[in-house]
């Protein structure tokens, strides 16, 4: 059965910091007409042009993705991209008050709850959706990596991970009913990263915005009380910071068992989007990032370039 467009009801907001600019940032989530798709717009650059969430535009996927045009960038898109896909909204304009979304807790649960307190909007075309008919494999085989897509009577995704750390192990999850379980079972995952790579991540640059309140810091390495001492300066934390039994940083307590998975699973519906159509098909991961997506996507795009075509000229 064929499905209309939907859009939200009214405009809303969060605001927050980026996780990786540190800047101060408001998010607000804007109507949009029916065949707009997902852009995005920077309200404190003048004039500044719509970014459509494509992956043409996408120009770096060092531990996110951005994206980019007229040269103005927007950094870590895919919690936004994700919220908005996973409810299945198909037009919507993304305002940014900064260069980043803000990063909440460090999931998209904040940007799920907005989106639903907003209300959704039904409009009156049909929605545009690329059905898979021939599956399409991406391997990356130096680094264990696999995506493939095959078809399916709904979008679904399958993800697996490895660790070798005992708290995190191997790691699966399978949504299968996208509209029923995101909100919950995928959502509130929050973005983690490991403890041996936090100073390297600062010292490019990247995780300004970070703190033990909107990632999980897994322990991966042992650490001495100078080195704790150094991650409180990193940080500029004033409390006490303990190793945590379970094996995370101050022992913040996982909201699913395999939470790490389920935020990988997000951080993978956030790229897809930029396809910049849905996908009717059962998607598989393994050991797959933010580079391995992109890489997917674009595969995805080639083979189904005159399928998307005429999704367009619909």
């Amino acid at each position: 059965m064929e499905r209309k467009q939907r859009t939200i009801k009214s405009s809303i907001s969060c605001h927050g910091v980026g996780l990786h600019t540190g800047v101060d940032s408001t998010i607000t989530f804007h109507p949009a007409p029916e065949n707009y798709g997902i852009c995005f717009v920077r309200s404190d650059i003048s004039n500044c042009s719509e970014i459509k969430a494509d992956i043409d535009h996408v120009v770096d996927i060092s531990r996110g993705t951005t994206i980019e045009e007229n040269g103005v960038r927007i950094h870590t898109v895919e919690h936004a991209l994700a919220a908005v896909s996973g409810l299945r909204v198909d037009n919507m304009l993304i305002e940014l008050t900064g260069k980043e979304p803000p990063v909440m807790d460090g999931s998209a649960k904040d940007f799920v709850e907005c989106i639903i307190k907003s209300g959704i909007q039904v409009q009156n075309r049909e929605r545009k959706v690329l059905e898979i008919t021939e599956a399409v494999n991406y391997t990356n085989s130096y680094r264990d990596i696999d995506i493939h897509v095959i078809p399916s009577d709904r979008f679904r995704i399958t993800f697996m991970v490895e660790y070798p750390l005992p708290q995190l192990g191997t790691q699966y999850e399978a949504i299968y009913n996208m509209e029923e379980d995101f909100a919950f079972e995928v959502a509130p995952a929050r973005t983690f990263c490991f403890l041996s790579e936090v100073e390297m991540l600062k010292e490019r640059g990247l995780i300004q915005g970070g703190a033990l309140d909107n990632a999980v810091v897994i322990i991966d390495k042992e650490i001495d009380q100078l080195e704790m001492d150094r991650i409180k300066d990193l940080f500029g934390i004033e409390d006490e910071i303990i190793k945590g039994a379970n094996g995370i940083l101050n022992g913040k307590v996982l909201r699913y068992k395999n939470e790490p998975v389920r935020h990988k699973t997000l951080d993978l519906i956030g790229d897809l989007a930029l396809l910049g159509y849905p996908i009717k098909g059962h998607v598989t991961a393994a050991r797959a990032g933010h580079a391995s997506n992109v890489e997917f996507v674009k595969k995805l795009k080639k083979k189904y370039s005159k399928e998307l075509k005429q999704l367009r000229d619909k």
